[in-house]
């Protein structure tokens, strides 16, 4: 099982929880606003996190949460430590992840190419 369902992945997850918790009751920055932590990866070693977090707003307001929550970081760190019961708590890096908008412009794209090819007349039936 261990191969299997890693240690870091385990605290990941653990860290996703908490930090939802704690960005939601804890930041009062209005820079940083409803966000949604999409990914947290933990190195082996458990000393670097990289949370991935998305914005359902602009690339620019995504930009300011992500340097609120960076600058807001030890912090974040201080509040995790007793919720997390690890000898060492991680060094939290925030990152805007771009997958949520690049879906959502792949999926805007599609739908304008099915809205064209079904507005063209069928060229089939002749």
């Amino acid at each position: 099982m261990a191969k299997d369902y890693p240690r870091s992945r385990r605290v990941a997850e653990q860290i996703q929880r908490e930090l939802a918790d704690i960005i939601r009751t804890e930041i009062h920055d209005p820079r940083v606003g409803m966000i949604t932590i999409t990914e947290v990866v933990v190195t082996h070693d458990l000393e670097h996190a990289k949370v991935y977090f998305t914005v359902f707003e602009s690339l620019e307001r995504a930009q300011e949460a992500a340097h609120a929550l960076n600058h807001a970081a030890g912090f974040i760190r201080s509040q995790l430590g007793p919720r997390m019961r690890l000898r060492i708590v991680p060094q939290i890096t925030f990152v805007y992840d771009t997958s949520v908008a690049r879906g959502a412009e792949l999926s805007r794209l599609i739908d304008e190419a099915v809205a064209a090819d079904t507005a063209r007349p069928d060229d089939n039936h002749e």
